[in-house]
Protein backbone atom coordinates (compact mmCIF):
# COMPACT_ATOMS: atom_id res chain seq x y z
CA UNK A 1 0.00 0.00 0.00
CA UNK A 2 2.08 2.69 -0.92
CA UNK A 3 1.55 6.31 -0.44
CA UNK A 4 2.83 9.64 -1.36
CA UNK A 5 6.30 10.57 0.15
CA UNK A 6 5.27 13.99 1.37
CA UNK A 7 1.58 13.43 2.58
CA UNK A 8 0.86 12.38 5.99
CA UNK A 9 -2.93 11.53 6.47
CA UNK A 10 -5.31 11.63 9.26
CA UNK A 11 -8.60 10.10 9.47
CA UNK A 12 -11.45 8.01 11.02
CA UNK A 13 -11.88 4.31 10.31
CA UNK A 14 -13.43 1.48 11.59
CA UNK A 15 -12.69 -2.71 11.57
CA UNK A 16 -14.34 -5.49 10.48
CA UNK A 17 -14.44 -8.69 13.09
CA UNK A 18 -12.43 -10.97 10.76
CA UNK A 19 -8.81 -10.89 11.36
CA UNK A 20 -6.85 -9.31 8.99
CA UNK A 21 -2.98 -9.36 8.20
CA UNK A 22 -0.80 -6.70 6.11
CA UNK A 23 2.25 -4.12 6.14
CA UNK A 24 2.32 -0.68 4.31
CA UNK A 25 5.20 1.63 3.82
CA UNK A 26 4.67 3.98 6.12
CA UNK A 27 4.16 4.48 9.91
CA UNK A 28 0.83 4.36 11.18
CA UNK A 29 -0.50 5.32 14.54
CA UNK A 30 -3.91 3.82 15.80
CA UNK A 31 -5.98 6.06 18.63
CA UNK A 32 -8.72 4.49 19.98
CA UNK A 33 -12.21 6.49 20.02
CA UNK A 34 -14.87 3.60 20.40
CA UNK A 35 -14.37 -0.12 20.68
CA UNK A 36 -11.67 -2.18 20.95
CA UNK A 37 -9.02 -3.05 18.09
CA UNK A 38 -7.00 -6.45 18.94
CA UNK A 39 -3.93 -6.35 17.06
CA UNK A 40 -0.36 -7.95 16.96
CA UNK A 41 2.49 -5.57 15.51
CA UNK A 42 5.75 -7.55 14.89
CA UNK A 43 6.07 -9.73 17.74
CA UNK A 44 4.02 -8.04 20.28
CA UNK A 45 0.29 -8.58 20.72
CA UNK A 46 -1.73 -6.22 22.78
CA UNK A 47 -5.15 -4.18 22.64
CA UNK A 48 -6.16 -0.60 21.15
CA UNK A 49 -8.89 0.72 23.58
CA UNK A 50 -9.56 3.97 25.62
CA UNK A 51 -6.65 3.70 27.60
CA UNK A 52 -3.92 2.26 25.20
CA UNK A 53 -3.14 3.28 21.23
CA UNK A 54 -0.74 1.35 18.75
CA UNK A 55 2.17 2.54 16.64
CA UNK A 56 3.20 0.69 13.48
CA UNK A 57 6.46 1.53 11.90
CA UNK A 58 6.73 1.30 8.49
CA UNK A 59 7.47 -2.40 6.55
CA UNK A 60 6.42 -3.98 10.37
CA UNK A 61 3.84 -6.80 9.64
CA UNK A 62 1.02 -6.74 11.95
CA UNK A 63 -2.33 -8.46 12.10
CA UNK A 64 -5.80 -6.57 13.35
CA UNK A 65 -9.57 -7.58 13.93
CA UNK A 66 -12.09 -5.20 15.99
CA UNK A 67 -15.62 -5.82 18.23
CA UNK A 68 -18.77 -4.89 16.27
CA UNK A 69 -18.94 -1.30 17.28
CA UNK A 70 -15.72 0.83 16.73
CA UNK A 71 -13.93 3.60 15.67
CA UNK A 72 -10.42 4.82 15.53
CA UNK A 73 -8.93 8.09 14.59
CA UNK A 74 -5.49 6.97 12.60
CA UNK A 75 -2.61 8.53 10.91
CA UNK A 76 -1.11 7.67 8.04
CA UNK A 77 2.92 9.11 8.07
CA UNK A 78 5.53 8.62 5.52
CA UNK A 79 8.70 7.23 7.30
CA UNK A 80 10.37 10.33 5.55
CA UNK A 81 8.31 13.13 7.42
CA UNK A 82 8.72 11.24 10.86
CA UNK A 83 12.12 9.02 10.29
CA UNK A 84 12.01 9.30 14.27
CA UNK A 85 8.84 7.38 15.53
CA UNK A 86 10.60 4.46 15.03
CA UNK A 87 11.71 4.95 19.09
CA UNK A 88 7.73 4.81 19.92
CA UNK A 89 6.95 0.77 21.20
CA UNK A 90 4.44 -0.90 19.84
CA UNK A 91 1.56 -0.34 21.94
CA UNK A 92 1.74 3.38 24.14
CA UNK A 93 -0.58 4.18 27.05
CA UNK A 94 -2.62 7.17 26.90
CA UNK A 95 -2.24 9.10 29.49
CA UNK A 96 -5.49 12.10 30.46
CA UNK A 97 -3.86 14.62 28.24
CA UNK A 98 -3.50 12.40 25.87
CA UNK A 99 -7.11 10.75 25.99
CA UNK A 100 -8.43 14.42 25.27
CA UNK A 101 -6.43 15.35 22.71
CA UNK A 102 -7.60 12.17 20.89
CA UNK A 103 -11.06 13.58 21.10
CA UNK A 104 -10.48 16.61 20.17
CA UNK A 105 -9.13 15.34 17.14
CA UNK A 106 -12.23 13.08 16.59
CA UNK A 107 -14.50 15.97 16.45
CA UNK A 108 -12.05 18.17 14.44
CA UNK A 109 -12.22 15.48 11.90
CA UNK A 110 -15.90 15.05 11.75
CA UNK A 111 -16.33 18.88 11.09
CA UNK A 112 -13.85 18.62 8.50
CA UNK A 113 -15.43 15.98 6.68
CA UNK A 114 -18.81 19.24 6.43
CA UNK A 115 -16.53 21.79 5.72
CA UNK A 116 -14.79 22.54 2.77
CA UNK A 117 -11.38 24.74 3.33
CA UNK A 118 -8.10 24.33 4.73
CA UNK A 119 -9.51 20.40 6.38
CA UNK A 120 -5.68 19.98 4.90
CA UNK A 121 -3.76 22.20 6.71
CA UNK A 122 -5.93 21.94 9.91
CA UNK A 123 -5.06 17.65 9.91
CA UNK A 124 -1.63 18.42 9.59
CA UNK A 125 -1.45 20.54 12.22
CA UNK A 126 -3.21 17.88 14.45
CA UNK A 127 -0.66 15.67 13.27
CA UNK A 128 2.65 17.30 14.44
CA UNK A 129 1.07 18.09 17.73
CA UNK A 130 0.12 14.35 18.16
CA UNK A 131 3.39 13.61 17.13
CA UNK A 132 5.41 15.57 19.57
CA UNK A 133 3.47 14.80 22.56
CA UNK A 134 3.61 11.35 21.74
CA UNK A 135 7.60 11.40 21.33
CA UNK A 136 7.62 13.60 24.66
CA UNK A 137 5.97 10.58 26.85
CA UNK A 138 7.50 7.58 24.87
CA UNK A 139 10.29 8.24 22.32
CA UNK A 140 13.15 8.65 24.62
CA UNK A 141 15.95 6.43 23.36
CA UNK A 142 15.79 2.99 25.05
CA UNK A 143 18.96 1.64 26.38
CA UNK A 144 18.57 -2.60 26.00
CA UNK A 145 20.14 -4.31 28.85
CA UNK A 146 22.71 -6.97 27.08
CA UNK A 147 21.98 -9.81 29.34
CA UNK A 148 18.09 -9.18 28.47
CA UNK A 149 18.42 -8.86 25.06
CA UNK A 150 20.51 -12.11 25.06
CA UNK A 151 17.74 -13.70 26.41
CA UNK A 152 15.81 -12.34 23.80
CA UNK A 153 17.70 -13.58 21.07
CA UNK A 154 18.25 -16.78 22.49
CA UNK A 155 13.96 -17.06 22.72
CA UNK A 156 14.26 -15.90 19.04
CA UNK A 157 16.66 -19.00 18.39
CA UNK A 158 15.22 -22.00 20.90
CA UNK A 159 10.77 -20.77 20.84
CA UNK A 160 10.35 -24.12 19.22
CA UNK A 161 11.39 -26.23 22.57
CA UNK A 162 10.18 -25.89 25.98
CA UNK A 163 10.99 -22.76 27.72
CA UNK A 164 11.02 -22.76 31.61
CA UNK A 165 11.75 -18.94 33.51
CA UNK A 166 14.50 -20.95 35.20
CA UNK A 167 16.63 -21.65 32.05
CA UNK A 168 16.11 -18.17 30.91
CA UNK A 169 17.88 -16.60 33.64
CA UNK A 170 20.61 -18.44 33.59
CA UNK A 171 21.12 -17.42 29.75
CA UNK A 172 20.83 -13.98 31.02
CA UNK A 173 22.60 -14.56 34.14
CA UNK A 174 20.01 -12.92 36.08
CA UNK A 175 17.21 -13.89 38.88
CA UNK A 176 14.20 -14.97 37.38
CA UNK A 177 12.64 -11.48 38.84
CA UNK A 178 15.42 -9.04 37.49
CA UNK A 179 14.89 -11.12 34.27
CA UNK A 180 11.12 -10.30 33.94
CA UNK A 181 11.23 -6.93 34.97
CA UNK A 182 14.15 -5.78 33.08
CA UNK A 183 12.69 -7.48 29.99
CA UNK A 184 9.13 -6.05 30.47
CA UNK A 185 10.95 -2.18 30.92
CA UNK A 186 13.08 -2.87 27.40
CA UNK A 187 10.07 -4.95 25.41
CA UNK A 188 6.84 -3.84 27.50
CA UNK A 189 5.60 -7.67 27.85
CA UNK A 190 7.41 -10.30 29.78
CA UNK A 191 9.37 -13.10 27.91
CA UNK A 192 6.16 -15.43 28.62
CA UNK A 193 4.10 -12.86 26.14
CA UNK A 194 7.20 -12.33 24.02
CA UNK A 195 7.33 -16.58 23.67
CA UNK A 196 4.06 -16.50 22.93
CA UNK A 197 3.42 -14.16 20.58
CA UNK A 198 6.61 -15.56 18.84
CA UNK A 199 5.08 -19.29 18.69
CA UNK A 200 1.68 -17.66 17.63
CA UNK A 201 3.01 -15.54 14.55
CA UNK A 202 5.22 -18.42 13.50
CA UNK A 203 2.00 -20.97 13.51
CA UNK A 204 0.21 -18.99 11.81
CA UNK A 205 2.66 -18.66 9.26
CA UNK A 206 2.91 -22.06 9.17
CA UNK A 207 -1.25 -22.63 8.46
CA UNK A 208 -0.98 -20.08 6.08
CA UNK A 209 2.20 -21.03 3.82
CA UNK A 210 2.32 -25.14 4.67
CA UNK A 211 0.10 -28.14 4.30
CA UNK A 212 1.64 -29.08 7.56
CA UNK A 213 -1.15 -30.84 9.62
CA UNK A 214 -2.40 -28.48 12.93
CA UNK A 215 -0.20 -31.13 15.15
CA UNK A 216 2.23 -30.69 13.52
CA UNK A 217 2.79 -27.41 13.76
CA UNK A 218 1.66 -27.38 17.17
CA UNK A 219 5.13 -29.48 17.65
CA UNK A 220 7.04 -27.20 14.98
CA UNK A 221 5.86 -24.32 18.09
CA UNK A 222 6.87 -25.88 21.24
CA UNK A 223 3.51 -27.52 21.96
CA UNK A 224 3.13 -31.27 22.49
CA UNK A 225 -0.87 -31.03 23.58
CA UNK A 226 -3.13 -29.79 20.35
CA UNK A 227 -5.44 -28.69 22.73
CA UNK A 228 -3.30 -26.24 24.81
CA UNK A 229 -1.67 -25.28 21.54
CA UNK A 230 -5.55 -24.39 19.85
CA UNK A 231 -6.58 -23.01 23.12
CA UNK A 232 -3.52 -20.58 23.00
CA UNK A 233 -4.05 -19.47 19.26
CA UNK A 234 -7.56 -18.92 19.86
CA UNK A 235 -6.79 -16.26 22.80
CA UNK A 236 -4.07 -14.84 20.74
CA UNK A 237 -5.58 -14.29 17.43
CA UNK A 238 -9.26 -14.51 18.03
CA UNK A 239 -10.15 -17.34 15.80
CA UNK A 240 -9.02 -21.12 15.90
CA UNK A 241 -6.22 -22.76 13.97
CA UNK A 242 -8.74 -24.21 11.24
CA UNK A 243 -9.90 -21.24 10.60
CA UNK A 244 -6.57 -19.90 8.95
CA UNK A 245 -5.88 -22.66 7.76
CA UNK A 246 -9.31 -23.04 5.63
CA UNK A 247 -9.08 -19.44 4.37
CA UNK A 248 -5.20 -19.62 3.49
CA UNK A 249 -4.49 -20.18 -0.42
CA UNK A 250 -3.46 -24.45 0.65
CA UNK A 251 -7.00 -24.87 1.64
Amino acid sequence: MPMNNLTPNLDLRSYHCEMQNHQHDYHQLVLPVQGQLQMTVGHSGGQVYTQQAAFIAAGENHSFAADDNNRFVVADIPHSLAPTLERLPAFLPMDPALVRYVEFMHQQILECQTVVGNEGQSKTTMLLLLTQLLMERHGGTVCIDRRVAAAKTWLDQHYQQPVSLYQLAEVAHLSQRQLVDLFKQSYRQTPHQYLTSLRMQHARQLLEQTDLSVQRIADEVGYSNLSAFSDRFRQHFGKSPRYFRSNSDLA
